[in-house]
């Protein structure tokens, strides 16, 4: 389920996004009602094509839920296994958006292997659920590159296990712009990266000399840094009513790519694949 949460981060940006268009008049695009930091909620379920842990060359299909929205000025995101608060209140009229509040994400991967098609990776056995804790900082403005009315925002996540899984912490810059083709239909990019220390390498991508003789995978000590990148888009167009209120249809796709001692781990270079592929397909209300 970790891997779930890239792609309804595309959507949670979209979604952000989406607002300010929503309230302009469709036949002049002159504002009725303007307020780019108007309160809605949009909550959304799908289908996500992801892989069978992080590296796999082996994919699956779950189910994949989702919330996002902003109540009294306060933005949250639910996005499968992982949720954020913005204690950074909006007000009406704002163009530019202070983040800054808590992060949570629960990492399952590899802690089951009942989804493992690979059985030198099922032999190595699971790895515990871990709780990682942290928070984030970041800017969006409204009205940056092709009309008043996108938004472009950048932001950096810091979040720690604390329940002695990996004992680690994980460092995420992330960078998503949102443009309304219409006030129906919308596109999105999203562009990320994360920095892992030393415990998350040797926990997921480390094979000791035990776990070489049940699995025949080779040993291998991994150690920290950048992990991956990705690079993501996504589409939405509104079934009913517009972008602000009703249902819409959500798609979204992204490309990882496993970088430096991550890539070498032979989860990865003998059992798996550094190139990630990831999509999902959904269904979304706003209200």
């Amino acid at each position: 389920m970790r891997l779930i949460s890239t792609a309804l981060l595309a959507l949670a940006a979209a979604a952000l996004a989406t607002p300010a268009f929503a309230q302009s008049a469709p036949n002049t695009g002159a504002p009725a009602d303007f307020d780019p930091n108007a309160d809605t909620v949009t909550i959304g379920a799908g289908a996500a094509y992801l892989t069978d842990y992080e590296g796999s060359n082996d994919y699956r299909f779950t189910p994949a839920p989702g919330a996002i929205g902003s109540v009294d000025g306060y933005a949250f995101t639910l996005a499968g296994n992982r949720v954020s608060l913005d204690l950074i209140r909006n007000h009406p009229g704002d163009k530019i958006d202070l983040q800054f509040g808590p992060i949570g994400v629960v990492n399952f991967n590899r802690s089951s292997v009942k989804n493992i098609d690979d059985a030198r990776v099922r032999a190595l056995g699971v790895v515990g659920t871990a709780i990682e804790l942290g928070g984030f900082v970041g800017v969006g403005k409204t009205g940056v590159i092709t009309s008043p009315y996108d938004r472009v925002a950048v932001s950096l996540s810091y979040r720690h296990d604390v329940n002695g899984v990996h004992d680690s912490g994980i460092w995420q810059p992330t960078l998503s712009y949102f443009t309304p083709l219409s006030t129906k239909s919308g596109i999105g990019l999203i562009a990320s990266a994360e920095h892992a220390d030393d415990g998350y390498a040797r926990t997921y991508f480390s094979v000791s000399p035990t776990q070489t003789v049940v699995s025949g995978l080779p040993s291998y000590s991994a150690r920290g840094g950048w992990k991956n990148y990705s690079l993501g888009a996504i589409g939405t167009y509104s079934l009913t009513g517009n972008l602000l209120h009703g249902f819409k249809i959500v798609a979204a796709g992204s490309y990882t790519r496993l970088l430096n001692d991550f890539a070498a781990s032979p989860l990865v270079s003998v059992a798996g694949s550094k190139d990630q592929w990831r999509g999902i397909v959904g269904l979304a209300y706003t209200f």
